[in-house]
């Protein structure tokens, strides 16, 4: 596939076009700023972007559209990018049900202002208030799907058959020690099984999901939620032993390896839930379609892309983009958080042609496609910015861009010209293994 990265239109009339097609946006921490978004209540699954994981507007944005979602259309899932024993805390909370048993503190790995900042935890707030007076099925739930809590899942699988069942609880002590010596650095768990220094532990934790769900009848009939959370993590200790062994064969089959995962945490909740209706917080990276950028051109899937095969127009994939401002990040994997400046945007990027309609803050929604030439407009290959938790703008045009067909992307664009950094909840404490090395994505 040839790859030009110009306007093939008149420059002109593309930017007229986008300036027409645009909604104008108010701030999204203004009340209505929801209102733009009401046209998406009628899907089942609505996966809401980000161009950084420490922007301001993007959570803001978010959250606001969110509880529009819940409040007016019945949508009951909010299922973001971040490890599940972590998010069930706060779900416990938005739930109002009794802290399920955790090792450590909750989002004590890097990055921690990803999900333990201001933004979350009002829309945390926000939820537990709306839950308050409905009854516990109608409640809305947050989970996480990511596939990082390796030593996390490995304790709340055996807590959980501890107060359920103590042989199988021996057993899956005896399985996991295979992988107990790992469970803080299992990177390194990873590279000794693929360099060939040490067998892995592939058949044990297969057991060990294997041996959890023949039992499942009885223990659903005990406590069916809170056999549904350790299943879940029986599932994410395979996900993760497998990833970190994929991390060694190359970029791309780790990625899908994850993706893959979040996908199948998705249909597994929306199998869970009655009546299921989803909102998945996740970078763009993840939530557009990957088939439409170079990263699928290259032999990596995601989220959105398999939401799109599984659920088509009842999926709505909506980008996030901006062009300045200050971000949460840190320059390095490990290293402490920082607000850095974000540089304007390359001038043969999408973010360049969103920020010379004028506009502040818009949304330019094609999903219906009822109009050709709009979606002709977006269907040219830009570049497109993608921060994750490092930030590296001297580097910004390898570190930073990848090219991308906005039309087939996404649905809808979400435009912000200048944002500010999200607002951590107390110190950085950055520590752990650098499993999406090295943007953080």
């Amino acid at each position: 596939m040839t790859i030009q990265n110009r306007i093939t239109v008149n420059e002109a009339d593309f930017l007229d076009g986008l300036r027409d097609a645009a909604r104008i946006l108010p701030s999204p921490d203004a009340p209505h700023f929801a209102d733009a978004f009401e046209s998406f209540g009628d899907a089942r699954v609505v996966l809401l972007g980000e161009a950084t994981h420490g922007t301001h507007e993007f959570y803001a944005a978010r959250a606001a559209i969110t509880r529009r979602l819940i409040e007016k259309h019945g949508f009951n899932i909010v299922a973001v990018e971040g490890d599940w024993p972590d998010v069930a805390r706060i779900d416990a909370y938005a739930r109002h049900r009794a802290a399920r048993p955790r090792k450590g503190e909750p989002f004590v790995r890097f990055p921690t202002w990803m999900w333990r900042n201001e933004e979350v935890l009002s829309f945390a707030d926000w939820l537990r208030g709306h839950n308050e007076t409905l009854p516990d099925e109608q409640r809305a739930g947050l989970y996480g799907l990511d596939v990082y809590s390796l030593g996390e899942s490995i304790h709340a699988v055996i807590a959980y058959l501890d107060a359920h069942d103590e042989a199988a609880a021996a057993e899956a002590r005896r399985r996991y020690a295979c992988l107990m010596p790992w469970q803080d650095e299992p990177q390194h768990y990873g590279r000794a099984v693929e360099h060939g220094t040490l067998r892995g532990c592939e058949d044990a934790v297969v057991a060990q999901l294997e041996g959890l769900l023949a039992e499942r009848m009885d223990y659903i009939r005990q406590d069916g939620e809170a056999f549904f959370d350790a299943e879940q993590n029986a599932r994410i200790v395979r996900a993760a032993e497998q990833y970190y062994r994929a991390m060694y064969r190359g970029s791309a089959a780790s990625w899908n390896q994850r993706d893959r995962h979040m996908f199948d945490t998705l249909l597994r909740l929306m199998a869970h839930r009655k009546d299921a209706r989803a909102v998945v917080w996740a970078h763009n990276s993840h939530v557009g379609n990957a088939s439409a950028t170079a990263m699928g051109w290259h032999g990596e899937f995601n989220i959105g892309e398999l939401c799109r095969a599984a659920f088509g127009n009842e999926a709505v994939l909506i980008g996030f983009g901006m062009d300045r401002g200050t971000v949460a990040a840190a320059s390095d994997w490990g290293a402490d958080m920082r607000v850095m400046q974000v540089r304007p945007a390359r001038d043969d990027s999408w973010e360049a042609a969103f920020r010379r309609t004028g506009h502040a803050r818009s949304l330019t929604d094609w999903r219906r496609r009822k109009d050709p030439r709009l979606v002709e407009m977006l269907s040219q290959t830009l570049l497109e910015r993608a921060i994750g938790v490092v930030y590296r703008p001297e580097t910004e045009r390898a570190s930073h861009y990848f090219e991308a067909i906005l039309a087939d992307q996404f649905d809808a664009f979400v435009w912000f010209e200048q944002t500010r950094a999200v607002t951590p909840l107390g110190h950085e404490r950055p520590h752990g293994a650098p499993e999406t090395w090295p943007f953080g994505l």
